[in-house]
């Protein structure tokens, strides 16, 4: 739970929403979930990385890794529309991370997750048999290649979405959307304690309230400044 200085600086920036922003904060944050993420490596086209923050922020999925080598992840705001202000975005740069991919992996089988891979592969399970009552992370590849070879020695398992025509693949975007789609409406009708934790949801609300308000560095130190006293 977040401490008392924290509440008593969340009910002061309160003060600077509209009753109907907190109100839409109260009826997502019931609705995210960090049951299911999302890993998306090396792509490049602005147009699918913006789409696929927007597909994981209408599904409720809160978190995105987005392992970069060779493409730097830019995001175009036009599609994204804001997506990428109420999600949780975790970036692997080879600068910072001498083994991006590996990291992500390790960092997500520490926190319980399975790790399956996208692709028309000869093993796969149709996404619609997936067992979602653990927690899942699906990896999506980029545009042309798909997900790379060591994404395919890492993984724990590998999905499908079934196609019926001469096309291989989905573009990336439709794949995530597709993916998301199907195992957030199944997740929701199970009995899996999918929805985040009290404390998890205290720290979005106040990141959230924070992104909300302009010039809110300003209107911290005023309320710091009055030891959590409001005016």
């Amino acid at each position: 739970m977040p401490t008392m200085d924290t509440s008593a600086l969340l009910t002061y920036l309160q003060g600077f929403l509209t009753p109907e922003r907190a109100a839409n904060f109260e009826a997502v944050l019931a609705q995210r979930t960090r049951h299911l993420t999302v890993v998306v490596e090396d792509i490049y086209q602005p147009h699918n990385a913006s789409a696929v923050l927007r597909s994981c922020d209408c599904f409720g999925v809160q978190d995105v890794h987005i392992v970069e080598y060779e493409t730097e992840y830019n995001v175009n705001p036009g599609v994204a529309l804001g997506a990428s202000k109420w999600l949780t975005l975790h970036q692997y740069k080879p600068e910072k991370r001498p083994d991006p991919l590996a990291d992500c992996f390790s960092n997500l089988k520490s926190a319980g997750y399975q790790i399956l891979a996208t692709t028309p592969h000869t093993d796969d399970q149709l996404i619609g048999e997936l067992d979602i009552t653990r927690p899942t992370a699906l990896v999506f590849g980029n545009e042309g290649r798909g997900i790379s070879d060591r994404v395919r020695e890492m993984a724990d398992g590998f999905v499908k979405i079934p196609m019926y025509g001469f096309t291989e693949s989905f573009n990336i975007s439709v794949s995530a959307a597709l993916c998301l789609y199907e195992l957030t409406e199944r997740m929701r009708k199970t009995g899996i304690n999918w929805q985040l934790t009290e404390e998890e949801i205290a720290a979005l609300r106040l990141e959230w309230t924070r992104r909300s308000i302009k010039n809110v560095d300003q209107i911290e130190a005023r309320f710091h400044s009055q030891d959590g006293r409001p005016d």
